[in-house]
């Protein structure tokens, strides 16, 4: 008996079963149904409004939000690496990893903010959401995981997508409407949103290649720190960096880190307690809430060539999230067999 009440059980890490959750008589806790996508649709909200709030900044270059952002990540995460004893810098053989994870990642929100000041919101959303079909086809080159045709027919979707948004000259001719400002802008600002696509992706890429070695705090370290390094470096050789002149601005720069911390923790949240696929597919919700926040707060109407590309992409991702989640279930069911 004395031997029974000491087993350990998997499920309590370890704890002797009569502190166990599956101790005969007690009672477990019953997780609330559908609280992962909530936070889901919570998170795609929060970075809508942080996205809104940049639009909405006057005279503030993406580079130097990008900065604010990245003390507004460190703030948060150091307590963290303290308090589990992770370290600074990371296993030795990591460490190369955890740059590369950095640098690209910083890369792919400095680019993001940057076409969101140059180019329509729900036209920047958009594009970002083609990442899952572009980290599917990185895994497939560096990986060496399965790329089957659908992979390349939801890819294709996702090119025509970002192809109906951009609206080339030579294949929509001289006359584009439905833009903000000049085309050149909107270009460049395409251009920049599909290179942090590209950025965001390739992050991903490395973070399923370091694995569970090397503590989520400490990659968001590197991202914040060899960002926020980046930043200032690019801020002195463009000579960009100034305080805002009007408070507003200055209130929108703390919003625009707090909400997009905020996202960022609920985005945690709600893979902790829900499948990868669902959460992937209800964070379609931000290409929502960026078409309603560019209409009511923006007054820019999309244009038909939009909402199909949004379409397109939208598709693509869902399918992508949809098929990565199905094959993980059919995985788990045969280990189970």
């Amino acid at each position: 008996a004395g031997a029974e009440e000491r087993r350990a059980c998997g499920c309590c890490s370890g704890m002797s079963w009569p502190c166990c959750c599956e101790a005969p008589g007690t009672k477990k806790k019953a997780a609330c149904p559908g609280l992962g996508l909530f936070y889901t649709i919570l998170s795609a909200f929060l970075f809508s409004v942080a996205s809104l709030f940049l639009k909405k900044i006057e005279d503030v270059h993406s580079v130097e939000v990008s900065a604010f952002r990245c003390v507004f990540q460190m703030a948060f995460v150091l307590p963290g690496l303290i308090y589990y004893k992770t370290g600074f810098l990371g296993p030795k053989g990591k460490r190369i990893f955890l740059f590369f994870r950095g640098f690209l990642g910083s890369t792919a929100m400095v680019l993001l903010y940057y076409a969101y000041q140059v180019m329509p919101l729900a036209d920047a959303t958009v594009i970002t959401f083609t990442s899952p079909v572009f980290t599917s086809l990185l895994a497939w080159i560096f990986l060496k995981e399965k790329y089957s045709l659908w992979d390349l027919l939801f890819t294709l979707f996702a090119i025509t997508g970002v192809v109906l948004i951009a609206r080339p000259p030579f294949l929509f001719g001289s006359h584009v409407t439905g833009i903000e400002g000049s085309y050149t802008n909107h270009l460049k600002g395409t251009i920049a949103a599909i290179t942090s696509t590209l950025s965001a992706a390739s992050t991903i890429v490395i973070l399923r290649k370091v694995g569970k070695s090397v503590h989520y705090f400490l990659s968001i370290w590197y991202y914040a720190v060899i960002g926020l390094i980046g930043c200032v470096i690019a801020l002195f050789v463009l000579n960009e960096w100034r305080l805002p002149h009007c408070g507003r601005d200055r209130v929108f720069l703390i919003l625009i880190g707090l909400l997009g911390l905020g996202g960022q923790v609920f985005l945690t949240k709600a893979l902790q307690i829900e499948k990868a696929g669902p959460v992937s597919i209800m964070r379609t919700m931000d290409v929502v809430f960026a078409f309603i926040l560019q209409i009511i707060f923006l007054n820019h109407l999309p244009t038909w060539w939009t909402v199909g590309g949004a379409l397109c992409v939208v598709a693509s991702s869902s399918g992508t999230a949809i098929r990565k989640w199905r094959h993980s279930v059919k995985k788990a069911n045969q280990r189970e067999i």
